[in-house]
């Protein structure tokens, strides 16, 4: 499974990004609006993956963060919400206020992006709503703390096999008290935390 692809921009649309390797493959990656405004004007970049495998299509999705990625794993999680449908979701409400929509309950919001319906508006609603608002807490702890740090020891955690939710719990109070802890140091004690 394709974590990230890392590369020169070759070509970049408002629909798609094709990063060039140093191993010479270019990788066609379908992104959202937000991912197109993060990646203009730059020669090089790190986008996050999706990969989508059919039986007639091998689809590669890109997102400039995380948190877009995870975003969008989640809308396709919902039933009758595909990768086009939460692509255009994502480029029509971006990060924050998506989050804010589906929190809030606003299925008027949702429902007037193109190809959503009410009934597809309030599944994602009652499907992601709890999921969001917890997300949302985890968000304001990390805000007051390197996010990037973060995010890198967090995956270090979870890539060695610890508990999801024990080590953001663990990372969120070592970052809330030490905001510039280095990753190293915030792996070593949250492993002595656990």
């Amino acid at each position: 499974m394709l974590e990230f692809i890392e590369g020169n921009i070759h070509e970049l649309t408002p629909a798609t990004a094709v990063l060039a390797t140093r191993g010479g493959v270019g990788y066609m990656l379908n992104i959202s609006l937000p991912t197109y405004s993060a990646l203009e004007g730059k020669t090089e970049a790190l986008l996050y993956v999706h990969e989508s495998i059919r039986e007639d299509a091998w689809v590669l999705y890109g997102f400039a963060g995380r948190r877009e990625r995870e975003l969008f794993r989640s809308l396709i999680g919902v039933s009758g919400v595909g990768a086009a449908t939460a692509i255009i979701i994502l480029s029509s409400l971006q990060g924050d206020e998506l989050a804010a929509v589906i929190a809030g309950g606003d299925v008027k919001r949702l429902k007037a992006i193109k190809g959503i319906g009410v009934k597809t508006a309030e599944r994602i609603i009652v499907d992601l709503r709890d999921k969001i608002k917890s997300e949302a807490a985890t968000l304001n702890l990390r805000t007051r703390s390197n996010s990037d740090a973060f995010d890198e020891a967090f995956a270090a955690l979870t890539a060695l096999g610890f508990d999801k939710k024990l080590s953001e719990k663990a990372l969120d109070k070592l970052f809330g008290e030490s905001p510039s802890i280095t990753v190293e140091a915030a792996v070593r004690k949250a492993l002595s935390m656990m």
